[in-house]
């Protein structure tokens, strides 16, 4: 049986101009709305996660307390749950998905919390990487409706620099013979190999490799962690959702849309939220400097970068424990003031 639920959408048009039928946004809920709908905190999906991924973060007595809050886990669209290339029926499937931009995504959201549960206002949107992109999103295209933010090793928009290195991995993916006519149609086991070695590279720090932090996993090699981690981690997924998501993250802009018309500063400075932005110090493509711009524009962000070695990866730290409660104590101090 599923562990998680499922809204129906129904025929959603997106920003590209098509329409997408019977579209489908899994999530999963922890916790209990309370009698006000004042306690929701939201949390959106990264790249190649699902839900199953991100619950080590909710556990009573953490920031995300289940016994406090009401947690919505939301899978993006494109995922492999929520709506996807790998399960869409003709005529937009595989090669001819329609592509979901952030802003697509988080109209959604919106419309499942309001029309399932009733909410209005959220107290958190929490988000990594690109689920921190959809905090943002949050943030501007919702302004009244959003009280908090953590935008943890994400950005509002997708830098040149972050875009560049996407096209590496795409095209580390793409470089196999399996990839014919825009899309996969057996699963590219050389292209996850040589694309989960291409990230490696990118996901962590140099520090983190030469400390070999990696040995604190249980890996009992370098090449032992190449496999079993970044390799692995791919394979779990299909190819052409890894491709959908990648382009929904390289187009992230929450002021590419009706309300902004591509003025960044007029959408930053939109967010009302109390914000607090977390870069890692080592962070390769989220980086800190990125992250500087965007809050000071921002009316009421702070900047707090995490103190860490793990790269991007430190902002998603399920068997990093220091790093764990780095976040969870700041993120604990927003939902308190």
């Amino acid at each position: 049986m599923l562990d998680y639920e499922i809204f129906n959408a129904g025929d959603v048009v997106l920003q590209s101009g098509l329409t997408y039928r019977n579209a489908r946004l899994a999530y999963k809920t922890y916790g209990t709305l309370d009698a006000a709908k004042s306690n929701i905190i939201l949390y959106p999906t990264s790249y190649g996660a699902q839900h199953y991924d991100l619950e080590w973060a909710i556990a009573p007595g953490k920031a995300l307390d289940p016994t406090r809050y009401f947690i919505v886990i939301v899978n993006k669209f494109g995922n492999g749950l929520s709506s996807s290339p790998s399960n869409t029926p003709p005529p937009f499937d595989r090669a001819r998905w329609p592509q979901f931009t952030m802003t697509d995504n988080v109209r959604v959201q919106q419309r499942l919390l309001h029309d399932v549960f009733g909410i209005e206002r959220i107290k958190l949107v929490y988000g990594f990487s690109m689920g921190a992109q959809q905090a943002f999103h949050w943030g501007a295209l919702f302004p009244d409706r959003v009280e908090r933010i953590a935008a943890i090793c994400g950005s509002a928009k997708t830098s040149p620099h972050n875009f560049v290195f996407l096209e590496g991995v795409k095209s580390a993916l793409t470089a196999d013979p399996a990839w014919q006519d825009g899309w996969f149609a057996t699963s590219p086991m050389r292209g996850f190999q040589a694309m989960g070695r291409v990230y490696a590279g990118w996901g962590l720090s140099q520090a983190f490799y030469r400390e070999e932090e990696w040995r604190k996993l249980g890996f009992s090699s370098l090449e032992d962690f190449l496999v079993g981690s970044w390799e692995a981690n791919f394979r779990r997924r299909d190819a052409n959702d890894l491709l959908a998501m990648l382009w929904t993250w390289q187009h992230a802009d929450i002021s590419a849309n009706e309300l902004y018309h591509g003025d960044l500063a007029k959408a930053l400075g939109a967010i009302s939220a109390d914000a607090l932005v977390m870069p890692c110090e080592t962070d390769l493509y989220f980086t800190v400097e990125d992250n500087r711009r965007e809050v000071a524009l921002m009316p009421h962000a702070e900047l707090r970068p995490i103190p860490s070695i793990w790269g991007h990866r430190a902002g998603n730290p399920a068997q990093n424990p220091t790093d764990a409660k780095f976040l969870d104590e700041a993120v604990g101090e927003l939902l308190a003031r």
